[in-house]
């Protein structure tokens, strides 16, 4: 795979991993993960209400009055 950034998220990029003492690579590969984990959770939490909350929807209307 081919990354290709702009030049200023090149320039981002490399005065984080500066600041941080780590090669560019592993920032980069660092915020893949943390995007993937993020979106992976979200996605599943979706999942879950768009197929619990129906089944429970009315006992959550009495709850609410």
């Amino acid at each position: 795979m081919t990354l290709r950034l702009t030049d200023a998220e090149t320039d981002a990029l490399r005065r984080r991993a500066e600041f941080e003492s780590r090669s560019m690579q592993d920032v980069a590969r660092e915020a893949v993960r943390e995007y993937v984990e993020r979106h992976s959770h979200d996605d599943l939490i979706d999942r879950v209400l768009d197929e619990e909350l129906p089944r429970y929807a009315e006992a959550l209307e009495r709850l609410a009055q």
